[in-house]
């Protein structure tokens, strides 16, 4: 399902240019989104929920991490500001 998926593709992308022990902001990978759909300037801020509903599936997948405060939050039990980012080495 989320290899099928173009968000989670974003995600993914712009979490795999920066590398691991850096991360994106969740508007970072909507405007994105919706830039490559050629929608509106505003149309990003419609994708945000379904952008922190791939992050949460992908982060449940092992496939990257939801940090809050700069540290890794459980994706199942996580408010307010968050970033996303690939696992980190450590």
């Amino acid at each position: 399902m989320l290899e099928d998926d173009p968000l989670a593709q974003t995600i993914l992308a712009l979490c795999a240019t920066l590398g691991p022990g850096k991360s994106i902001c969740p508007t970072d990978a909507a405007k994105d989104f919706a830039r490559a759909r050629e929608e509106d300037e505003l149309a990003w801020r419609g994708h945000l929920p379904r952008v922190r509903a791939r992050a949460v599936a992908l982060a449940r997948a092992g496939r990257l991490v939801i940090y809050r405060k700069g540290k890794p939050a459980d994706p199942d039990d996580f408010r307010g500001v968050y970033r996303i980012g690939l696992p980190r080495g450590d």
